[in-house]
């Protein structure tokens, strides 16, 4: 339930605004449980919409306030046209990757101009027939980001917390909120639930000091504690409040203690003292560096090609396969691959490109093999420049037999084996790009879960284009935007994976499917380094 606030480069000329979403209402078409809703983001751009970004989910519950935010960046001469969609998301905890109707709940439409000049607006969601979805409203709140890049880093636990359950402990988890001059609140921070558990110890987490408390060190910060319940109705157990300026008294050795305190209790019980203490345990200060202070500090950006040659895509000598090499116009694969790859080129010195393949036999022996060099020299992988690599995507083509099955793990296994030797000798200062271009769905999604969990530790982003019209969720799944990636017990250190379809682009521009694959690529090179406190070397030219 944790949500990792991110920092991202700001557009010239443009303020950064943050936008924070509640809902009230939603419609139920389950009467037996409450909906699982979701807010994906979209935005108008050249006549196409394309995904911002999506929510966290709340389980059961039909007035949710959402503790992800939305950064965007605000250009007062342009028509920010955004629409809120909101869907149910499935049993599994996840939305499905075509938005059944049966998941809609309603959406809103309104210019980013019109938040911004009013800073807080509730308008009724609509269905597609047009007509509004009973009583739910959606309201969106925005702020403007001051140009500090201070983040601060938190950790609490609690002891001897109320017991709200009758057979075992509670659930505990704690949310945060930053109290605004008009005494409204802003949710901040959801931790994780810990199980059964009345002295919980909370995971460490960041924040912007923007988004705790508005740089202002004596603004008012609430924290309330609650018993979580899978049915969406949450026990209250207590809260107390506190400030960043009190925050910082945490020191080595040296906790701050919190009463968490139940008003209700104060007031009718007479030996009533407290519902339990929160400890802060650390509260650190971290001054946090821009993706452009890397680069110009000799930060590498190092690209690799992993193309999918299973059978799936179809025969390449017919034209209504995948791969087919039609004279007249590129296929999927080589517009994504054009297209990302001519940006990611700017910043690799050497200009040369790792490029394999998965899913195909390969000769000579025609075995199947799940990371081939496209080239066909295994020793040395490399192509010249994006040109390279398409020119060797195209002779690969005739030599091989698609086939299967479609295994990622190996790819990016791959990537990481070099990433963790140069771990192990200082700083890495080079930071390794992964596209993917496939069509369909995996055949090893718990080994690719691993090693994206092990790729979450290392200098690794994974940028994954689906191509075609077959079903992603395979791919939606492994792109969670909170960070919580779990296999075998073990936990994703950020977010790395981003996943965009392919066709939602047919129409766009190349540059459109450019900045949308990429877009998050500088915050997870920042968010990487800055977790770990490497700071950008001096400032250097770069080699031409």
């Amino acid at each position: 339930m944790s949500e990792v606030d991110k920092s991202q480069p700001v557009a010239l000329g443009a303020s950064r605004v943050e936008l924070r979403v509640s809902c009230w209402n939603l419609l139920d078409r389950d009467t037996l449980t409450n909906p699982n809703p979701c807010v994906v983001l979209k935005q108008l751009s050249e006549g196409e919409w394309s995904e911002v970004g999506r929510s966290e989910i709340m389980h059961c519950s039909l007035n949710p306030v959402f503790s992800h935010i939305f950064p965007l960046d605000y250009f007062f001469e342009e028509m920010q046209t955004l629409c809120f969609k909101v869907y149910d998301a499935d049993a599994k905890g996840t939305v499905d990757a075509g938005f059944q109707d049966d998941a809609f709940l309603g959406e809103a439409e309104c210019s980013l101009g019109q938040i911004v000049s009013q800073t807080k607006v509730t308008k009724p969601l609509l269905l597609k027939t047009g007509k509004t979805a009973g009583n739910s409203t959606i309201t969106i709140e925005a702020e403007e980001v001051t140009s500090t890049n201070d983040f601060v880093q938190l950790e609490f636990r609690a002891q001897k917390l109320d017991n709200k359950d009758l057979f075992s402990k509670s659930d505990p988890f704690l949310e945060i909120y930053k109290v605004n001059s008009n005494n409204t609140e802003q949710l901040v921070m959801r931790t994780e639930v810990i199980n059964n558990n009345l002295s919980p110890s909370w995971e460490p987490f960041r924040l912007s000091l923007h988004s705790l408390c508005s740089c202002d060190p004596d603004k008012t910060i609430r924290c309330v504690v609650y018993d979580y319940n899978s049915s969406g109705k949450h026990d209250y157990i207590g809260e107390f409040t506190t400030t960043f300026r009190e925050m910082q008294e945490v020191s080595s050795g040296k906790e701050v203690e919190f009463e968490c305190i139940n008003p209700k209790y104060q007031e009718k019980k007479k030996h009533y003292t407290n519902s339990g203490m929160v400890l802060l345990t650390q509260c650190k200060v971290e001054k946090v560096h821009t993706f452009l202070d890397y680069i110009m500090g000799g930060l590498q950006i190092y690209f690799t090609v992993a193309i999918d040659f299973t059978a799936s895509n179809g025969d390449p000598r017919s034209e209504h396969s995948l791969h087919f090499i039609n004279p007249k116009e590129p296929n999927e694969y080589l517009k994504a691959l054009s297209a990302v790859g001519e940006i990611c080129q700017d910043y690799d010195s050497d200009k040369k490109f790792p490029a394999f393949g998965f899913g195909a036999r390969i000769p000579p022996n025609y075995e199947v093999s799940h990371d081939f060099a496209i080239n066909f020299d295994p020793d040395n992988p490399e192509c010249e420049r994006i040109s390279g690599v398409i020119e060797a995507y195209k002779r690969c083509l005739p030599q091989i037999q698609l086939y299967g099955p479609t295994n990622l793990a190996p790819i990016i296994n791959r990537v990481l084996a070099p990433a963790s030797e140069e771990e192990g000798s200082g700083p890495p200062m080079r930071y390794r790009v992964l596209l993917v271009l496939t069509d369909g769905v995996l055949s090893d999604m718990p080994a690719t879960r691993e090693a994206v969990i092990r790729a979450s530790h290392l200098p690794v982003s994974i940028i994954i284009v689906g191509v075609g019209n077959t079903d992603f969720s395979d791919m939606r799944a492994l792109d969670e935007e909170d960070g919580t990636q779990e296999s075998e017990g073990k936990r994703a250190a950020r977010d790395i994976v981003q996943f965009v379809p392919f066709r939602e682009f047919k129409k766009a521009p190349p540059a459109a499917l450019a900045k949308c694959v990429l877009a998050e690529v500088p915050s997870q090179v920042v968010e990487f380094y800055g977790s770990r406190g490497i700071v950008p070397g001096p400032r250097t030219p770069r080699p031409q």
